[in-house]
């Protein structure tokens, strides 16, 4: 890692690109990753208390957000986006950490939320 950004050698985002019409969000960081993360990701891993819970094992497994969109990304201090969902889910916002992880450990992120609605009977669409 280059260690430039603001928190020292924790990577630090470089540009954000939304691409409303592919539903994707694309973030670089400054240790050179690049991570174009899909609206649907974003939609079931929101940091938010809705899907994440109060506490420890109380994730929720959020159905039906296959073709869910991103509406609009607003930037949150310098630390952080929210972003807005067009089911108007907008409570989560999204450190660059916690974009970090997201883009570095998508596929297994997705197989388990996959895997997951499969378990419960549930389904993306």
């Amino acid at each position: 890692m280059s260690g430039t950004g603001q928190s020292g050698a924790r990577p630090w985002p470089t540009d954000i690109s939304l691409k409303k019409s592919e539903r994707t969000l694309t973030v670089t960081f400054d240790d050179g990753a690049m991570f174009t993360l899909p609206a649907e990701l974003l939609r079931v891993e929101s940091p938010s208390a809705e899907v994440q819970g109060h506490g420890a094992g109380q994730k929720k497994t959020v159905p039906g957000k296959r073709n869910v969109a991103i509406t609009n990304v607003e930037p949150v201090g310098t630390y952080a986006l929210r972003i807005i969902f067009s089911d108007g889910h907008d409570s989560g916002l999204f450190t660059w950490d916690y974009l970090y992880e997201l883009g570095r450990d998508a596929d297994a992120k997705m197989h388990a939320y996959l895997l997951d609605l499969k378990a419960k009977g549930l389904s993306r669409d």
